[in-house]
């Protein structure tokens, strides 16, 4: 059994969030939230809530499911679309670069550890 969660347009770079789901790929989804609580980064909030919902839609499909059986089969960060805002920050030669400010698309699948892939 799998279970899906996606998360959009969440704020903060993609470049940084790749860098905390690359911690969790793999693992069970207990040591992935551990992993997480403990984490010191600014994305883990956004992906631990994502992961959490994971977890919420896993119960939901079959509430007998054990989530110690679970692992995070594929995590991914994809970049969203980037706002420009109105202000500028000084370049050089004297040029000035328009402020970007971020978003990203999280995407987590669960699987049961026991079920064999079909």
């Amino acid at each position: 059994m799998e279970a899906i969660a996606k998360g959009k347009y969440l704020r903060g770079s993609p470049q940084k969030a790749r860098l905390v789901i690359d911690l969790i790929r793999g693992k069970n989804v207990q040591e992935a939230l551990a992993i997480l609580r403990f984490t010191n980064k600014r994305a883990t909030k956004p992906i631990e809530k994502v992961l959490l919902s994971a977890v919420a839609n896993a119960k939901e499909k079959n509430a007998a499911a054990d989530v110690d059986q679970f692992i995070v089969a594929r995590a991914v960060v994809d970049s969203g679309p980037t706002k420009f805002r109105r202000r500028v920050r000084p370049a050089p030669m004297g040029r000035a670069y328009r402020q970007q400010r971020r978003y990203k698309h999280v995407s987590i699948i669960i699987k049961g550890k026991d079920i064999e892939e079909e």
